[in-house]
């Protein structure tokens, strides 16, 4: 077993999370990942040596039992990194949207972070890092359960930056569009690249140089690294 401190990945068996796994593998770098589905990449993943534990984060004591089986994985943890996502349609007759959005995004972190802490605090350096969105900077019209959400995820990392510093940093990544899906159009690629003022998206590699600059760095903490191309300036 390796003596380097696994880092925690919510969220890691598709897309950007898995993108940033398998960057992280190229480095040695040990890791745990929750997931929600079984997929080929999860099994791969486990060959691979990464350890995988399916998590339900829409509940509160899903969220707990993943707790406990990373406890029983690991005594220290190098960082924490929340990307575990909801995306579900809203019509706003009923809460069960935005509670399910609120436990993944929000509460989630929450009791992970509280109690996962004294694992974090055995590393020499560590850090938690918040997988914001974008969005949060003017809301949706139309995601309005996921904005606040996400918003309200923000909000964390400045409380848990203040509360556990020293030792521990807390930021955030807010990216924008960052991969594009095999099955859009042509039409849909033009009209992503032009809401940035650097007319791209960008590929998942500059979403894990993002989570490598605040690993790395040993001066920033309770911030909000924004990915957006200069969206904002449009």
């Amino acid at each position: 077993m390796s003596d380097i401190a696994p880092i925690l990945i919510t969220g890691a068996s598709q897309r950007l999370g898995l993108h940033c796994v398998q960057r992280f593998l190229e480095t040695g770098q040990p890791l745990i990942i929750s997931y929600r589905q079984e997929r080929p990449e999860v099994q791969h993943l486990r060959e691979l040596g990464v350890q995988c534990i399916q998590a339900d984060f829409a509940t509160e004591q899903g969220v707990l039992d993943f707790i406990k089986q990373v406890k029983a994985l690991t005594p220290t943890l190098r960082a924490i990194i929340h990307n575990a996502s909801l995306w579900l349609s809203e019509d706003g007759s009923d809460a069960s949207a935005f509670t399910q959005m609120m436990n993944v995004h929000v509460l989630a972190p929450y009791l992970i972070n509280t109690h996962c802490a004294p694992l974090l605090m055995q590393a020499t350096h560590a850090d938690i890092i918040h997988i914001t969105d974008d969005v949060t900077r003017k809301g949706s019209a139309k995601r309005i359960a996921y904005s606040a959400s996400k918003a309200a995820l923000d909000n964390l990392t400045l409380s848990f930056a203040a509360r556990l510093a020293p030792h521990i940093k807390v930021n955030s990544i807010a990216p924008a569009l960052i991969m594009l899906q095999p099955d859009d159009d042509e039409d849909y690629q033009r009209r992503a690249k032009a809401k940035s003022v650097l007319g791209t998206v960008p590929g998942p590699d500059v979403f894990y140089q993002s989570l490598r600059y605040l690993l790395d760095t040993p001066y920033v903490t309770g911030t909000t690294l924004t990915v957006n191309g200069g969206r904002h300036l449009k």
